[in-house]
């Protein structure tokens, strides 16, 4: 089966609901951190999503990967934010659980699709 739309990928989906629960998380912040950490975090989540369908949208396998990278980067990014978030004492590990968890599926998914792509189109 071949998408032809990059809302008909299940980890399009995943990122969106990573993307609203780091929103979430974001506005629980400190008002110093609007322009700092907050302001990251929404970009990161934001990224992740975007380069899935920027990549999807390209027309080639080759460019489809680059940005499933580049997504996956985001989702890093993420995680190390949630993980400064509780360090600095703004949000508790129980809070960023949910999030955690989608990102570490949403990396998951990205690595899985990666490695199909590649597969299918005999790539290294």
């Amino acid at each position: 089966m071949r998408f032809t739309d990059f809302r008909d990928y299940s980890v399009w989906h995943k990122s969106i609901m990573l993307a609203k629960e780091v929103h979430r998380l974001s506005k629980k912040l400190p008002q110093n951190e609007l322009f700092g950490l907050q302001s990251q975090m929404s970009r990161a989540a934001t990224s992740v999503a975007s380069n899935i369908a920027e990549g999807q949208s390209r027309g080639s396998a080759k460019d489809f990967i680059r940005f499933l990278y580049i997504s996956n980067g985001s989702v890093a990014e993420i995680q190390t934010q949630l993980i400064l978030c509780v360090e600095y004492g703004y949000l508790m590990q129980e809070d960023i659980d949910v999030a955690m968890d989608l990102a570490i599926q949403t990396a998951k998914m990205l690595n899985s699709l990666i490695k199909t792509i590649k597969i299918r189109n005999g790539m290294k």
